[in-house]
């Protein structure tokens, strides 16, 4: 009796793809054990740490050295004239005369509010003419200024206050403490001005004026 087989379950129909797979794998470990590397073992000896060889490494201590701040910048030598807007077109002329030098000058002050410009300024009796006449009949030449022929020109501001009375009498710009005494004195004898207002309202307003002195 000859024994059959089923063709469904037959390996003779799949013998090329199994030689196909076998032949694959075959070539993928040829190619492996080409590529295949291998190292040789060696002992790597670091050494032995001794930690009792070691000395303590000491660490100074250290400290940020404190730098005194600068100091501060030295004051202008120059002081800016702030120029008034009623501006005085002859200077005041001052001719030799005698002076009392024990003579004090009491200086008002007073840290109210002022303004510079107001809508109705402060009025002289007899307006700036009559200003500059007062200031020139009343100047005394200091006389060791006159000895030493010092001459200038002294700026003086003041405030003219509610009631039109000239206070805080004070030096802008001086020429020698002589002649700077005697521009504060005058300036400080003024009659009362006419009161300055603003929106209808009498305020405190401020001037400065050159006094210059000659010597003829």
């Amino acid at each position: 009796m000859i024994p059959k087989k089923d063709p469904k379950i037959s390996l003779e129909n799949k013998k090329g793809m199994f030689f196909q797979i076998g032949l694959a794998v075959t070539l993928i470990a040829i190619f492996i054990s080409f590529e295949w590397k291998s190292y040789d073992k060696s002992n790597y000896n670091l050494g032995d740490l001794n930690l009792d060889d070691m000395e303590e490494e000491i660490i100074p201590i250290t400290r940020q050295e404190v730098k005194p701040p600068p100091p501060p910048p030295p004051p202008p030598e120059i002081i800016e004239i702030v120029e008034d807007e009623v501006e005085i077109e002859n200077e005041v002329e001052i001719e030799e005369t005698d002076t009392d030098e024990d003579e004090i000058v009491e200086i008002e002050e007073d840290d109210e509010e002022f303004f510079m410009v107001v809508e109705n300024m402060p009025e002289f009796p007899g307006g700036d003419l009559g200003l500059m006449k007062f200031i020139q009949k009343n100047v005394r030449y200091p006389a060791i200024a006159k000895e030493y022929n010092i001459t200038g020109k002294v700026y003086v501001s003041f405030i003219v206050d509610r009631q039109g009375s000239v206070t805080n009498v004070k030096i802008v710009r001086g020429v020698d403490k002589n002649l700077d005494a005697e521009a504060l004195r005058v300036v400080s004898l003024l009659p009362k001005y006419k009161p300055g207002k603003q929106r209808g309202k009498a305020v405190r307003v401020m001037f400065t004026i050159p006094i210059n002195f000659t010597l003829n």
